[in-house]
């Protein structure tokens, strides 16, 4: 069986052609605490201040207060609701 340089070309430019560069980031962290309509978040590790964060369930917040651990987040939201355990930024 011979390898005919065209098939290989034709086949990578094919693919190529069809490859997606969109990325979709998302940096995840996770709730360690709620209180006063502030949450402390662990692992958003690129978070910056003043930066919209999801909490799911139709909670935002603001990362406001960045520490070398943990993140603190004043809630736009009602706190008494569930918030999820992580976090989408």
């Amino acid at each position: 069986m011979a390898i005919r340089p065209e098939e290989i070309t034709s086949i990578l430019k094919e693919k190529i052609e069809k490859f997606n560069t969109s990325a979709d980031i998302n940096e995840v962290g996770t709730v360690i605490q709620v209180g006063d309509g502030i949450a402390r978040v662990y692992g958003l590790n690129n978070v910056k201040a003043s930066e919209l964060v999801d909490f799911g369930n139709g909670v935002k917040g603001m990362a406001m207060n960045l520490e070398y651990d943990n993140v603190g987040c004043v809630l736009m939201g009602s706190e008494g609701g569930p918030l999820g355990k992580t976090v989408r930024r």
